[in-house]
Order: structure tokens, then C-alpha cells, then sequence
């Protein structure tokens, strides 16, 4: 009965071999649905410096060079000497005694000269004023000297008086709404010489005279500095910000061409610092990272620049770095393994040694999230008695373990139905132990490579890059790995990139 059923089997492969088209299983339908690369949201911290030299010049025009001047009579510019003496008290006494008793005879602060009129004319001028950097505030130093004449005192005599003041403010800046810089002043002033002069004797200070005039020096400076900052143009240079950071970045130039689309959401504003004579405020910026693959993107048209927001605590770089094992990369691959196999008789299961060649097989994306593998398979056994050809096709799912880059294809079945029994012969040489494992082998992709050397190539992308007015630096220090996928353009493990990065903006000369 056995040698019967071989011996027919024999019989019919035969007849088979002889008779008919060679044809093998229908291809699967083939799946071309792009990556589906998710979009991410990043926030880059973005430093926009003003310099402190230009804030001092704001200052220079803000605050005359003549604080204020005086030229006005006084009637007592030397007031008037009394005396009181008693000669004689109610009741003897002596000594400290003397002061609880009344006085009989005497006279009680008796004029013994009369005030001293005079003309007081004179102006405080400022300095140059200084400004540095120093923790989160400006400190603003502004020299001041007053020169005050008391001309005609007891129109007899004149004295001019010099003296020297010293405006201290401390200014802590920021951003309003509007994008204009806003300045919180402490301000306040001490005389480091009153002004003077001694007659008769005695001194007599104008400081008085001079206090109001730069109380109100100090009120003007903290009303009229802050409009004043307008002439810094933050606005104008924010917004030239705000829309360089509507790009286009490249990736990775080929194999496959990878393009990173960055679309500002939002602006915020965060603190003041000071370094090497700039204030430097830091921006943040929340944009949309996406990722493509293939033809470079359009870059997302510019929207109008926000009121501006607060920085949040959420930092860091984020985007998609899509690693793809093209099928006509794999394709070579797998030729290579098949070669090999060929060069020695395979064992095919019912059937047993066969010699067998492989042309150049296809592969593809089918359905339910599985790769098509088409195999041309010509086989011959017997001394040449039964021989074969077509091309089988198999399919596979590709897997790996989450965080892992290592992607092995599994599952590998033959598609569709089998057919004739010349079809069956090429099945069972392409589901043989060897041509499966062969395979399995040659599919098993470790993308750990590819992922460095893509890697590599964003690092320098990425690393001091210019975009327009703004020049990139970003440095990635995590990836995480997810589940490969079947697509359109080959095997597609996604990895999601997280570092950090700044945007410094570093406008370049206008053209003449």
C-alpha cells in the first residue's frame, strides 16, 4: 500500500513535470499605506540678548544732561542771631539752679544780627550714567554734582557752594504682553558732599534746596525709563524669531531622505540674566516636531506672533527618528542566503533531495500587518525525472520586543491556497526546514547599525545649525523603541528621540 501510494505519487509528479503552465500560488495584495509617523510636541529654549550698552543709551536720551536749575531770592538766606540773657531772677540761685527760676531783668532771644537776605542761584548736572549686570537686575549709577552761589548775603558778600550726589536704581526687567520690555525701578540717591558754605562762621547747606529737585529727577526716571525701552525694538526682533522657526530640517540626506517640520505653537518669556554685557532673556518655544520620509515637506506657513505667555516647567526636544529597512535592501539579503542553500541538495519533506535554484525574490507590505516574500523556485530530483518551476509566494510577520531594535520575521506560511500537485512540490520545498530557516535568517534584522549611523547623522544635523536667523543646537540623549511595522516603504521600527535643545537668535546682515 505504501510503495503503491509513492509510486503513484511518483506517477502523477511525472505527468506533472511534463504537461501545463508553471504556475505557483496568486501573489498577495500589496499594501503601499506610507508610515504613519506620529507628531510631537518639543520645547527649546530660545535666548534673545539685548545689549547693555544700548540701555545706557537709552538712558543717555531719557536723562538731561542739566537736572535742574535755581535763581530766586531769599529773604533770610542767613538767618538771624539771638541771645537770651538774664540779668537778675525772682530769687537768688546759683548755677544749673538758675534754670527753673524766672527771670526779673533781662531780655529773651534778642536779634543780635538780622537775617541775611540773598539770591541762591545754581543747577545740578549728571554724569555719564553706568549701567551693568548684576544677579537678575540692571544696577544704574548716575553721577551728580550741584554748584549752588549764595550771591549778595546781607548785600555785602558771595559764597558759591559744590557738592556731589550719586542716583543709584536698580532696574529688573521683563516682557509684557505686547513684547515690549517693561522695567521695575528701585530707585534712590545720596549726597556723598552737601552742598555748603560757611559764614560768620557757621555752615549753612543747600541740600534742602537741592532734595525736591532730585526727588523729582528720580520720579521722571522711573515714569519716562520704561516707554523709553520701546527703542530697543524687542517686538521687531521677536517676531523675525517667531517666524524663522517655521522650517524645514534635513535629517538624513538619502537612504531613505528623512525631514524634520518644526511649527511654533507658542512663545513664552522667562527671566533676565546678564552676561558679558548683554541681557539676555530666554525664550521658550513650544512647537510641533514632525517627521517625513521621502520628498521634503512644505514648511508650514507662518501664523502671526502670539501675546506672549509664561514658560512653563516642561522642557526638552522631542521627535520621531523613523528607522526603515527598505525591501529592496532586504531583497539582496535574502538572494544572498537562497545561493547559498542551493549550493547542496535540499531535503523536501513527502519528497526527499532536490536540487533547487532562486531567482531574485520580491518583497512587499501585504495585509493584516504581514510582509509578502515571492519566491522563484526551479527544482529538479530523481536524476531529473521531475522538474519544476514557478514562484511560491510565503507570508511573514515581522516582530520584536518592545524597546528592542532586534526585528525577526515570523509566522511564515504559505499564502493563499495550494494548487496542483506541481504546485505542491514547489510549497514543500519553499516550507522545507532549510529554505524556512534561510529565511527567518536572512530577514532577522538587528537595526542597531542603521540606527547609529542615522544617529549619527541627526546629531550633526542637528548640532549648531542655521535656520535663517536662528541657529540650532540639539543634542539627543534618550531614544525609546517601539513596535516595527509593515508600510509602504519597508520594514519601519519608530523610535521616538528626547534631548535637548536652544535656539539662538543670530540674525544675519541685512543685505545692502
Amino acid at each position: 500500500m505504501q510503495r503503491g501510494h509513492i509510486l503513484g505519487m511518483l506517477g502523477a509528479m511525472l505527468l506533472a513535470a511534463c504537461g501545463g503552465a508553471d504556475k505557483g500560488n496568486p501573489a498577495p495584495p500589496r499594501v503601499t499605506t506610507p508610515a504613519q509617523i506620529p507628531q510631537m510636541v518639543s520645547h527649546m529654549a530660545v535666548p534673545l540678548s539685548m545689549n547693555i550698552a544700548d540701555i545706557e543709551r537709552v538712558l543717555e536720551e531719557a536723562v538731561p544732561a542739566t537736572l535742574w536749575s535755581i535763581d530766586q531770592q531769599e529773604k533770610a538766606c542767613v538767618p538771624a542771631v539771638r541771645l537770651t540773657l538774664c540779668l537778675k531772677h525772682v530769687r537768688p540761685c546759683k548755677g544749673d539752679a538758675c534754670k527753673d527760676v524766672p527771670c526779673r531783668t533781662g531780655f529773651k532771644k534778642a536779634k543780635i544780627t538780622p537775617d541775611l537776605s540773598c539770591r541762591v542761584v545754581g543747577q545740578v548736572t549728571r554724569g555719564k550714567i553706568s549701567v551693568t549686570g548684576e544677579g537678575g537686575r540692571l544696577r544704574v549709577t548716575m553721577p551728580v554734582r550741584a554748584s549752588v552761589s549764595a550771591r549778595d548775603v546781607g548785600k555785602l558778600l558771595s559764597e558759591t557752594a559744590d557738592g556731589a550726589a550719586e542716583v543709584k536704581a536698580w532696574i529688573r526687567l521683563g516682557v509684557g504682553k505686547d513684547w515690549h520690555p517693561t522695567a521695575k525701578l528701585d530707585v534712590d540717591y545720596g549726597w556723598t558732599e552737601k552742598p555748603g558754605i560757611e559764614i560768620l562762621g557757621k555752615r549753612f547747606t543747600f541740600a534742602g534746596k537741592a532734595d525736591p529737585k532730585l526727588a523729582a529727577v528720580v520720579a521722571r526716571l522711573e515714569r519716562d525709563l520704561p516707554p523709553k525701552l520701546r527703542k530697543l525694538n524687542m517686538p521687531q526682533q521677536v517676531e523675525k524669531l517667531w517666524h524663522s522657526g517655521f522650517t524645514v530640517l534635513t535629517l538624513n540626506a538619502r537612504n531613505p531622505p528623512v525631514w524634520l517640520r518644526v511649527t511654533p505653537q507658542q512663545l513664552g518669556v522667562g527671566d533676565f540674566h546678564f552676561d558679558k554685557g548683554q541681557a539676555v532673556v530666554t525664550l521658550g518655544l513650544v512647537a510641533r516636531t514632525e517627521t517625513f520620509l521621502g520628498d521634503k515637506p512644505p514648511a508650514a506657513a507662518p501664523t502671526p506672533l502670539p501675546p506672549a505667555a509664561s514658560v512653563g516647567k516642561t522642557s526638552g526636544f522631542r521627535f520621531a527618528l523613523p528607522v526603515v529597512a527598505d525591501y529592496r535592501e532586504l531583497a539582496p539579503v535574502l538572494e544572498k542566503e537562497l545561493a547559498k542553500l542551493a549550493t547542496r541538495p535540499i531535503a523536501v519533506p513527502a519528497v526527499g533531495d532536490m536540487k533547487v535554484r532562486f531567482g531574485s525574490p520580491t518583497i512587499y507590505t501585504t495585509q493584516g500587518g504581514k510582509i509578502a516574500i515571492g519566491l522563484p523556485i526551479a527544482a529538479r530530483a530523481h536524476m531529473g525525472l521531475i522538474a519544476t518551476r514557478g514562484t511560491v509566494w510565503l507570508t511573514g510577520r515581522p516582530v520584536n520586543q518592545p524597546g528592542s531594535q532586534r526585528v525577526e520575521v515570523k509566522e511564515l506560511v504559505i499564502a493563499g491556497d495550494q494548487f496542483d500537485l506541481k504546485g505542491n512540490i514547489l510549497m514543500r520545498v519553499a516550507q522545507s526546514p532549510a529554505v524556512l530557516a534561510g529565511i527567518e535568517r536572512a530577514l532577522g534584522q538587528d537595526f542597531s547599525r542603521d540606527f547609529g549611523k542615522l544617529k549619527a547623522k541627526v546629531d550633526k544635523a542637528l548640532s549648531d545649525k542655521r535656520v535663517g536667523d536662528l541657529v540650532l543646537d540639539a543634542t539627543i540623549e534618550k531614544v525609546m523603541h517601539g513596535v516595527v511595522q509593515p508600510v509602504g516603504q519597508g520594514l519601519y521600527l519608530p523610535v521616538e528621540a528626547q534631548g535637548v535643545a536652544s535656539l539662538r537668535f543670530d540674525p544675519l546682515p541685512e543685505a545692502k
